[in-house]
């Protein structure tokens, strides 16, 4: 009698979670086709935005479209010196973002003593990851363009952007450095090394593609954004490329092209599609296509890169 307790016992358990196990298959099923579908919704809206965007573009695309300064006729303008613009900037960004912010986040992960004032900087630097880009812009105006006397020039835009991407850059190192097993420090240390030595050799070749991941997200989003910019001054017309190193009568200085005017790819797009007339909208197309891919461009290296340092990481 016991014997026949104990089974249909069993027997109701074993019905009990085969139920469990079921529902919790469906609820998998219901998530994984919530999830296809929300990253479709995404995929296809960009696909379709992407492809409106080369279909009125494409056309325009030629030699003298990369070779020509704006022009009040659509026909005859080009982006010759809003692709310039961006290229300078984005260096001036990557020179001023990059060792900067690497650097601070190896400092607060490997040297800052653990107190109340690295946890407030710690707080700071992931709140300002999230500060309205338009509020650099206004910090950039009073302080490079009046304070620091740099002008409405490449170098205030590029740092301007170096501000913005900088705890961006920050948060990646530290993320990077953190997924570092503690036993590679360790083994460092048993050998002799100093924390630089452990650092340089062995922290920073291991984490170095995390950390190019996140350059590569703040570079993407620094070379998109058109707040700061417009605020510092950028012109929405310009007819003139910086002045070269040691060209000219008298001669341009080496970095002379750092305090010169300057316009880039997003507001030349917003300054044609200002415009009433249709093709004006079909050379912004034109730019916007052209941005992209620069953003591609970029971004590929980027990955590329990763992709070597991963190979060469023997742990």
């Amino acid at each position: 009698m016991n014997e026949l307790k104990s089974g249909v016992s069993e027997s109701m358990e074993l019905g009990t979670l085969r139920r469990i196990i079921v529902r919790a298959k469906r609820w998998d099923l219901f998530f994984v086709v919530l999830g296809i579908l929300s990253l479709m919704i995404g995929v296809l809206t960009f696909a379709v935005l992407f492809a409106d965007m080369a279909s009125k573009g494409l056309p325009r695309l030629n030699w003298e479209f990369f070779t020509s300064f704006p022009s009040r006729r659509a026909a005859n303008a080009g982006i010759l010196s809003a692709w310039v613009g961006t290229i300078l900037v984005m260096l001036v960004t990557a020179v001023a973002a990059i060792p900067l912010g690497v650097a601070a986040g190896v400092y607060l992960e490997e040297y800052a003593p653990k107190n109340w004032i690295t946890d407030v900087i710690e707080i700071n630097v992931s709140n300002l990851a999230g500060v309205p880009s338009i509020v650099y812009g206004l910090l950039a105006l009073g302080l490079f363009v009046y304070q620091f006397g740099f002008g409405q020039s490449i170098l205030s835009a590029g740092l301007t952007l170096a501000l913005l991407i900088l705890p961006v850059v920050i948060v990646a190192t530290r993320e990077a450095i953190r997924s570092i097993p503690q036993s590679v420090r360790e083994g460092s240390y048993a050998c002799g090394a100093t924390t630089w030595q452990t650092v340089r050799d062995h922290i920073l070749p291991y984490s170095s593609p995390g950390i190019l991941t996140g350059i590569i997200i703040g570079m993407a989003r620094a070379i998109g954004e058109t707040a700061p910019i417009i605020t510092i001054g950028a012109l929405t017309f310009i007819a003139f490329l910086p002045p070269q190193p040691y060209v000219g009568d008298p001669p341009a200085g080496l970095f002379d092209w750092l305090f010169a005017p300057f316009t880039v790819m997003p507001i030349q797009m917003f300054n044609w599609t200002s415009r009433p007339e249709a093709a004006f909208a079909e050379n912004a197309a034109a730019a916007g296509f052209v941005l992209v891919f620069m953003t591609l461009l970029m971004n590929g290296l980027a990955i590329y890169l990763r992709y070597r340092l991963r190979k060469n990481i023997k742990w």
